[in-house]
């Protein structure tokens, strides 16, 4: 049996795939701790680990809007988002996330630290007490990297001279950017008795093992770095929507299932836009707001359901398409579900995800601020054309063979140093 401690930030979507990991290694008998956020203790629970909650670093009580310490979707423009990511996320807390890590390793003596990307803090801690340390990416992966285009844009790979004067552009731009939180992390760095590091993903890099939760087919990447493991998807659903009760709405009509981000993004208007355009059509459609909207907020018709939660995985088995934000969750369940996707962007990861389904047919991609009749002729789009759920059926065939595999346990519980038996 091996000990390990999960040092996990409330990132919405990235929830329940890192949870899932801690689930599976908890079944198979191992000892997990979770180091996590209030929002997150019935999802941890549920789980079977061992919840500990932050004490001094970031601590949100919900995922409610009024909890949320980030607020990401009132940056009006990307250096404010550069900011807020240093100063709220990535390096502010970080001494924070090195404390409670500290204090937790000492008590818990785990084998193996498991990190969210953002608790940087976390790794510094694991780093000076001379543990190894894994960083879990339930998404794609979002460190330069070759054939990566630069994250955060929707862009397709570089082709020719120009795509690569394209990124290589970019990214000292946005490399710049980045360097601003270099000091901040070397001084928790050398607090902590560590080597400086030259550049800030330098930090992360000095992990055992990136975990990439998604399929080689469907990122961009093609030389990824030697301590990059894809090793599939986590296809199961949230925790608190698992066990919700469905059944189909009355009727024969394509069935739509909505769905937008589990964490507030002010998507209210989106969602409201959305559900103008599908009363146009012949459908059925479901929408699912998560725990950070109210349904009531949306006024729906006679052919949308609107609920606050319901398990995407019953409805993907009958769905003709998914509406969504992008987020990497819905986009790969609904992909090995077979079922084409429009995608309507809101910020983070998600113009990336959207570009890796456009690429290979398997949907179509509007902006959020999309009127009801685009939007209805976009899933009228997906709906009909039967290239869509084929292309879809083909990327969700690797997506389903990863997500069967043991790679991501394989890799968890190959230590140099097993501990107990």
């Amino acid at each position: 049996m091996n000990t390990y401690l999960f040092a996990l930030v409330d990132g919405g979507g990235t929830v329940p795939p890192e949870l899932a990991v801690a689930r599976l290694l908890h079944e198979r008998g191992h000892r997990v701790v979770v180091l996590a956020e209030d929002s997150m203790r019935a999802d941890v629970d549920a789980t079977g680990a061992t919840f500990r909650p932050w004490t001094h670093a970031t601590n949100r009580a919900s995922r409610l809007p009024e909890d949320d310490p980030y607020r990401d979707w009132e940056c009006t423009n990307p250096l404010q988002m550069f900011a807020l990511l240093l100063d709220l996320q990535f390096v502010g807390p970080a001494p924070a996330y090195a404390q409670d890590t500290a204090t937790a390793i000492a008590e818990i003596e785990p084998d193996l630290v498991v990190c969210s990307m953002f608790a940087m803090g976390a790794m510094a801690a694991a780093e000076a007490a001379g543990l190894p340390f894994d960083v879990l990416l339930p998404n794609i992966y979002l460190l330069p990297a070759t054939g990566q285009p630069p994250i955060g844009l929707g862009l397709k790979p570089a082709r020719g001279p120009l795509g690569r004067l394209r990124d290589t552009t970019i990214n000292a731009v946005v490399g710049r950017q980045w360097a601003k939180g270099v000091e901040g992390i070397n001084a928790l760095r050398t607090s902590l008795g560590l080597a400086p590091v030259d550049a800030f993903f330098d930090h992360i890099r000095g992990a055992r093992r990136h975990l990439v939760l998604t399929s080689p087919e469907f990122d961009f990447t093609t030389e990824p770095p030697a301590n990059v493991r894809y090793v599939g998807a986590v296809l199961d659903d949230p925790a608190w929507a698992a066990t919700e009760p469905w059944s189909a709405p009355d009727g024969d009509d394509p069935l739509v299932l909505v769905s937008l981000s589990s964490t507030f993004q002010d998507q209210a208007a989106t969602l409201q836009r959305i559900v103008d355009g599908l009363a146009t059509l012949p459908v059925r459609a479901v929408v699912t707001t998560g725990p950070a909207l109210d349904p009531a907020t949306i006024t729906a018709p006679d052919n949308v359901t609107v609920v606050a939660a319901a398990p995407h995985s019953q409805i993907l088995t009958q769905a003709a398409a998914v509406i969504t934000h992008g987020g990497h969750g819905t986009v790969v369940r609904a992909l090995a579900a077979g079922v084409p996707l429009v995608i309507l962007p809101h910020g983070r990861d998600q113009a990336d995800n959207a570009v890796r389904v456009t690429t290979r047919g398997a949907g179509v991609m509007l902006a959020r601020k999309a009127a009801p009749k685009k939007i209805a002729a976009a899933v009228q789009k997906v709906v009909t054309g039967d290239a869509y759920r084929a292309s879809a059926g083909r990327l969700g065939a690797s997506i389903r063979r990863d997500a069967a595999g043991d790679a991501l346990i394989g890799e968890l519980e190959d230590l140099p140093q097993v501990v107990g038996s």
